[in-house]
């Protein structure tokens, strides 16, 4: 397979913008000669992530009930624990949804790009990208009884994602557009560090891999960010080393059923930038001309950090892009463009030093 993303940056997902022009026209001044597409920022209700799937799809649905709402005395999660816990009522076997709510913003968002590309904003060539949740990340609120309601959950949500795809792809033409699956939770739940959950965690991540992916067109750009979450800051866990990144991504390419474009692996904190039993594992990656972007920019330590941990994964792995940790719109500093145009500034310098430019 031809490589179809080349780019030296991702942009994860999340921007510190407070809307999706704002997204693009930063997006675009500042990255555009770095990346391949540009996100909307996931601003409003999206800046949550998940939540936004737990407030607009989970709570409305009839056929679920909230068994506990949030512990937090604002009302506002702090971190996983103080988030409302959902059941499926009682006699219910089965979850509909009529539409997804992400998809509409996505089409309304997809609308700004456009405008904006005809505008000179956005140079031709650039996709437009859209993070979409995987089941385990969007439905995991459901821990009042998990072994019996993700399950039902997880197959309503599967039957809205499919149908979804197509409205999507109605909408939006296949090769102007990239699709980036979001996985968090997914990646704890197989580590085995989510109280809530039973034994499974790898088939609530192969499961999806295999029936949802080979739905997307081939003409979409498609793309895996695996991660361990902000929520409340980074990482929710900090794995031992990434081979269970390496496990996942080499499945999600092996079984996808179509091409995929690119991967997303979160790196560690700055305290073990030069820890080469945590890097160690790429040295398995197995995905063919698949474009690896490793998550090990971190605004905490800038151009010395990722120097750092660049070289480090560089013993193990020839050829890859970079990208945040994780999205960063919720952590946009004192000033969002400062916090972005230090991540340009900071990526610039270490790859320039790469290659001796």
């Amino acid at each position: 397979m031809t490589a179809r993303v080349t780019s030296d940056l991702l942009l994860v997902g999340s921007l510190p913008v407070d809307s999706t022009e704002a997204a693009f026209r930063a997006g675009s001044e500042l990255f555009g000669n770095l990346v391949f597409a540009l996100p909307d920022g996931e601003t409003g209700p999206r800046g949550g992530w998940v939540s936004y799937e737990r407030e607009r799809l989970a709570r409305p649905n009839p056929g679920v009930e909230v068994v506990e709402e949030t512990a937090s005395p604002t009302g506002l999660p702090r971190h996983a624990y103080e988030t409302p816990v959902f059941a499926v009522r009682g006699g219910v076997e089965a979850l509909h949804w009529d539409s997804w709510p992400r998809i509409d913003d996505a089409i309304a968002s997809y609308a700004t790009f456009c405008d904006l590309r005809e505008q000179g904003v956005i140079a031709d060539g650039l996709r437009f990208q859209i993070g979409l949740p995987f089941p385990s990340s969007a439905m995991n609120a459901f821990k009042a009884d998990y072994a019996r309601d993700y399950p039902i959950a997880a197959r309503g949500f599967e039957d809205l994602v499919a149908r979804e795809l197509v409205r999507l792809a109605e909408a939006i033409p296949p090769s102007d557009l990239a699709i980036q699956w979001d996985l968090a939770y997914e990646t704890q739940d197989i580590e085995g560090v989510l109280a809530w959950t039973p034994e499974g965690g790898w088939e609530r991540f192969a499961g999806p891999v295999t029936r949802l992916t080979r739905l997307i067109p081939e003409d979409v750009l498609v793309g895996y960010h695996l991660c361990y979450g902000t929520f409340p800051e980074w990482p929710m866990y900090e794995a031992q080393d990434m081979s269970v990144l390496v496990r996942m991504a080499n499945f999600a390419v092996a079984e996808s059923g179509r091409p995929v474009d690119w991967l997303h692996l979160a790196g560690p904190r700055y305290l073990r930038s030069e820890d080469r039993r945590f890097f160690r594992p790429l040295a398995d990656l197995d995905v063919g001309a698949t474009r690896v972007f490793l998550g090990i920019v971190l605004p905490i330590d800038g151009v010395p950090g990722l120097r750092r941990r660049h070289a480090t994964a560089s013993r193990y792995l020839d050829d890859f892009g970079v990208a945040m940790y994780c999205g960063f719109g919720r952590q946009p500093g004192r000033d969002g463009q400062e916090t972005m145009r230090e991540h340009r500034d900071v990526v610039r310098a270490v790859l320039n030093e790469r290659s001796g430019t």
